[in-house]
Formats: C-alpha cells, sequence, structure tokens
C-alpha cells in the first residue's frame, strides 16, 4: 500500500483530480484524503484514506 501525497493526480478512468490535503477527523481521528476533481466544478471532497487508497489513488498517475 503506498502513500497519498498532495498534487495531482489523473485517475485510471481518465478523470483529473487535485489531491489538497491529507487531514483527520475531528471526532475519530481517522486519517482523511481531502481533494477536487480538475474536470467539473463540484466542490472539495472528503474520502477515508484507507478507501482512497484502495481505490488506486496512490497509483494513479501524478500529473
Amino acid at each position: 500500500m503506498g502513500d497519498i501525497k498532495t498534487g495531482r493526480y489523473r485517475h485510471f478512468k481518465g478523470g483529473e483530480y487535485e489531491v489538497v490535503a491529507i487531514a483527520h477527523h475531528s471526532e475519530t481521528l481517522e486519517k482523511m484524503v481531502i481533494y477536487r476533481p480538475l474536470y467539473a466544478d463540484t466542490g472539495i471532497w472528503v474520502r477515508p484514506y484507507d478507501t482512497a487508497v484502495r481505490l488506486n489513488i496512490d497509483q494513479a498517475q501524478l500529473v
């Protein structure tokens, strides 16, 4: 399992994303990925770090 770092990524399905930050949930301290899609203006999203790693964000191509 790799580490997710801030930066721009191209997902293997084609969409580009920017990982804005790695944060922790205020109540559970669960590690979270803060990101935004660059292909649409849909705001900023949060996903649990472990889920992001399982979805291969860590293996997406860094742009």
